[in-house]
């Protein structure tokens, strides 16, 4: 099956576009955009993918599944478009980023992030308008689980950053000799301050990044 996605990832996921589940999951979310509204828009589905190809990523931060906001999901975890006010999730990772490193980020788009090598990974990757959650377990967990175990066999040295306990489940697909977990609670308003909140990803992830050779994240 034929898949527009950023070729160093379609060469490495080329045996999940054969398997049963994604033909199945593939109907599934035709169907959803030819009858609902639905998000992201279909152009930017696999944008985490095509904006940081499978040799550049350095951190991964993942999600669960897009903001079901019409309007809000644009392809990348957490990430909302210029225009559009922050989710509280965002305002509360800016926050967390302003008591790490001192940077007062604005800009809701993450783009930034994403070309310098952070995988903004939504473990699901679409979702109908409104309704979250809509589009869990119908495939998604199964194609991006395999994104997450080919970075952790065939890369070294990244930095995945999980918050909250469905993230921090996905630990059983990254080998923690060779690469660094950072994992807290969700930036949630519900559990940001249960210890999100003073956990320095960011300062962590680049003194990782540094201390291994590689150019940090300019988060700012």
């Amino acid at each position: 099956m034929s898949v527009r996605i950023e070729a160093s990832w379609k060469a490495r996921l080329e045996q999940e576009f054969e398997q049963p589940y994604w033909e199945s999951l593939t109907s599934f979310v035709r169907a959803e955009y030819a009858a609902y509204q639905c998000c992201p828009a279909g152009k930017n589905i696999f944008r985490a993918f095509d904006l940081t190809p499978f040799d550049d990523v350095k951190v991964v931060i993942l999600g669960q599944d897009p903001y079901h906001t019409p309007g809000a999901a644009m392809g990348f975890c957490f990430s909302v478009p210029e225009g559009n006010r922050p989710q509280p999730s965002l305002q509360n990772i800016f926050q967390e980023l302003h008591n790490d490193l001192g940077i007062d980020h604005r800009q809701t788009d993450l783009t930034d992030w994403a070309q310098q090598g952070v995988f903004l990974l939504n473990s699901v990757l679409t979702v109908r308008a409104r309704e979250a959650g809509s589009h869990a377990q119908k495939g998604w967990e199964t194609f991006t689980d395999s994104a997450i175990r080919h970075l952790s066999e065939q890369r070294e040295r990244l930095v995945f950053i999980l918050w909250g306990s469905y993230a921090i489940s996905k630990k059983a697909f990254i080998d923690g000799r060779k690469h660094l977990v950072i994992t807290s609670p969700h930036p949630s308003p519900f559990s940001a301050h249960k210890g999100f909140f003073g956990s320095k990803p960011f300062s962590r992830a680049n003194d990782y990044l540094t201390a291994n050779g590689q150019t940090p994240i300019q988060w700012a």
